[in-house]
């Protein structure tokens, strides 16, 4: 009795183990790939924002201040809506490796359900057996 049931728990903690590790995997993918688009759009923006402080640096007169105006509307409306757009697809990755751990939970679910039914069939079987 001893032997089977640390046969099952060995059984189990190895499953357990294995589900560990891909979700583990899984999430560290995830924030790499988020990390990833928050950089990039990061970049962009620090990027268009220096150009337009260079531009606005060689401004001397008050008439080239006014037609840099716009511009500079224009580069904070593009930051944003690269910042809104970079929030949308990691909200997007975020649903979808949500989705990812319940699949797995329920695989894990699934499995350990098989095996409690397979364990009771058995001990049905053996004590009709029995008697």
């Amino acid at each position: 009795m001893s032997a089977q049931f640390n046969e099952q728990f060995s059984t189990y903690t190895h499953q357990f183990a294995a589900a560990a590790a891909r979700a583990n995997r899984l999430a560290l993918e995830s924030a790499e790939t988020i990390f990833g688009v928050q950089l990039k759009t990061f970049e962009k923006n620090v990027d268009a924002t220096t150009a337009f402080f260079g531009e606005l640096a060689e401004v001397r007169d008050l008439d080239s201040y006014k037609t840099l105006w716009p511009k500079g509307v224009q580069v904070a409306k593009d930051n944003t809506e690269r910042l809104v757009a970079a929030g949308q697809e990691v909200f997007g990755l975020a649903l979808k490796t949500g989705e990812a751990f319940g699949q797995l939970a329920k695989t894990q679910f699934e499995a350990a359900t098989d095996n409690v039914q397979a364990t009771v069939a058995k001990a049905t079987k053996a004590a009709k057996a029995a008697k």
